[in-house]
């Protein structure tokens, strides 16, 4: 099985906490959700889906690392999702 990573989203999230959470999920292996991401900030939305693609890109490339979105080179579980 994969372990399931529930994050519940509010309008106090900045996109520090996004990206984090996205490093620890792509690095991990780990599934996400997050919850009530309706109630985050229109232009925090555009911010997880920028980084969600750099992650979704280096899974359709099967690359071990790649470059997150701020330069950083980070291994990838290719279970993440």
């Amino acid at each position: 099985g994969k372990y399931l990573v529930v994050c519940n989203c509010s309008e106090s999230m900045c996109s520090k906490d996004v990206e984090r959470i996205m490093k620890g999920l792509a690095m991990s292996g780990l599934w996400g959700l997050f919850d009530d991401f309706l109630r985050v900030v229109p232009n925090l939305m555009s911010v997880a889906a920028f980084h969600m693609s750099s992650i979704l890109t280096a899974l359709r490339e099967r690359r071990k690392e790649f470059v997150f979105t701020d330069s950083q080179i980070l291994s990838l579980r290719a279970g993440c999702a």
